[in-house]
């Protein structure tokens, strides 16, 4: 199993933006240094808190910075702009990062963005559907292109002079295009299935219970089927939030117990979101779940990994034993309330959960036992 990087990012309100970014390009700085093997960004346009505009812009003042971590878009909203933009622009960041760039694609859900953009209560997942076809035909398609859609047309039709270069839209490094990525953050998705059946690449949102993202696998698998591809547990990215310390005490404090726990903090915007756009049973072991157990306490104890070694390593084996095999955990990232205790967090997760992890993987898989899990 690999490890990776995944943050929305969530950052306390009013905290200097200018310190944020340079907090947010750090962690994925020092995930590169200690060999995660991707590193994806989100982005919002109207969010105090998830405050990265541009996860395109965003990850290419990285490009010098690292030396082998692959980039990804965590997500580009494609009901926020016009196709030929994004193809254009992942195009040249898959250039820029020879090769080291992951395209990951969403409809774009927050309602202030929508508001702000003037395209509240029009079909963003229709329009999501119609864009990544268009880029996707984009890359393998020749000028002048004839691509008619509801929402966009595109062609240079008019204007095409292959004499002087005009006409084409550049295509990306990587052949035919990018690993295509997609955030799934509902249970029993039906969107996976179509993921598995284009060869799109799902990531598990780490807001959701351990049996809500087994359904994921089951579904992706089904798409797979049905396109006459065989599912590969490698594909599968599941984001967890995680905190590891050398000392169990602090882990549980800040991890989930402390009222400036970063963790906790998250929690709370994501649920206050969800919450007023009646989304929040995804935190709900069922629907019939009563809402006045669910709250932040409820929510942090389920979702949240924290401990020392040992158990952190414990726990997403058992998270395991319930998903079954993927590929890659993606390490969720939280705001760093306090700096070195989140990046010696991130230095235990690569140098010593992550090879526990695969040490006893690797002998269950050997033996055909079980890995035990302690109590």
């Amino acid at each position: 199993m690999k490890i990776g990087f995944f943050t929305m990012p969530v950052h306390r309100l009013g905290r200097n933006y200018t310190e944020c970014l340079q907090e947010d390009r750090d962690a994925v700085i020092l995930a590169d240094k200690l060999g995660f093997s991707e590193a994806y960004v989100g982005e919002h346009l109207t969010d105090a808190a998830e405050n990265i505009t541009n996860a395109m812009l965003f990850q290419a003042s990285l490009i010098s910075e690292t030396k082998q971590i692959k980039l990804g878009t965590g997500t580009t909203n494609l009901s926020h702009t016009h196709p030929v933009l994004v193809a254009a622009q992942a195009a040249m960041l898959d250039h820029l990062l020879q090769g080291r760039f992951m395209f990951g694609i969403s409809p774009g859900a927050l309602e202030s963005d929508a508001e702000a953009l003037g395209i509240r209560g029009l079909d963003r997942n229709q329009m999501f559907a119609e864009s990544i076809t268009h880029i996707l035909d984009i890359w393998g398609g020749e000028p002048p292109y004839d691509l008619r859609g509801k929402r966009w047309k595109i062609s240079t039709r008019e204007t095409l002079m292959p004499e002087i270069g005009l006409g084409p839209i550049v295509k990306p490094f990587q052949k035919p295009h990018p690993p295509i990525v997609c955030t799934v953050v509902a249970p029993f998705s039906k969107g996976v299935i179509e993921m598995g059946k284009r060869g799109f690449l799902p990531i598990s949102a780490n807001f959701l219970l351990d049996k809500w993202v087994k359904t994921h696998w089951d579904n992706y698998s089904q798409g797979c089927e049905e396109s006459g591809r065989e599912a590969s547990p490698e594909d599968w990215r599941v984001a967890r939030s995680i905190f590891v310390h050398d000392d169990h005490k602090t882990a549980i404090d800040y991890g989930k117990k402390h009222e400036r726990s970063p963790y906790r903090f998250y929690f709370k915007q994501l649920y206050t979101k969800l919450k007023k756009a009646n989304r929040h049973t995804v935190f709900k072991p069922e629907k019939i779940f009563p809402d006045e157990e669910l709250n932040l306490d409820y929510i942090v104890d389920n979702l949240v990994i924290a401990g020392d070694i040992n158990s952190v390593v414990d726990q997403i084996l058992a998270f395991r034993e319930i998903t079954g095999d993927f590929g890659t955990l993606l390490y969720a990232g939280k705001d760093w309330e306090d700096k070195e205790l989140s990046k010696r967090s991130m230095e235990l997760m690569a140098t010593k959960v992550m090879p526990a992890i695969n040490s006893a993987i690797g002998q269950s898989e050997t033996t055909g036992v079980k890995p035990k899990v302690s109590k």
